[in-house]
């Protein structure tokens, strides 16, 4: 089963690249870690989101497929639920 993402999930990941690239300056920097570590955090919950936005992208792209083959989408709701606990 092929999805395709939502510009915005792209968009996200670009934004993180991003810190990521900031936060290794900041180290060859030598800026204070508490700077540093603010910044991981940041993208530390920007990878959370992003998680949770992928998982409910597909999550409403399978259910809609199982419903249209008249199948239950129970499997792929406990499925989705996996997903956000092995995330985590």
């Amino acid at each position: 089963m092929t999805v395709e993402y939502d510009k915005a999930i792209t968009n996200r990941l670009k934004r993180i690249e991003g810190q990521v690239r900031g936060v290794l300056g900041m180290l060859e920097e030598g800026k204070d870690c508490r700077e540093i570590v603010t910044q991981l955090t940041a993208i530390r919950t920007a990878v959370d989101r992003s998680i949770g936005a992928v998982i409910g992208d597909n999550l409403e792209h399978c259910i809609q497929e199982e419903l249209a083959k008249g199948n239950s989408p129970e499997q792929v709701i406990k499925e989705a639920v996996e997903l956000l606990v092995k995330s985590r």
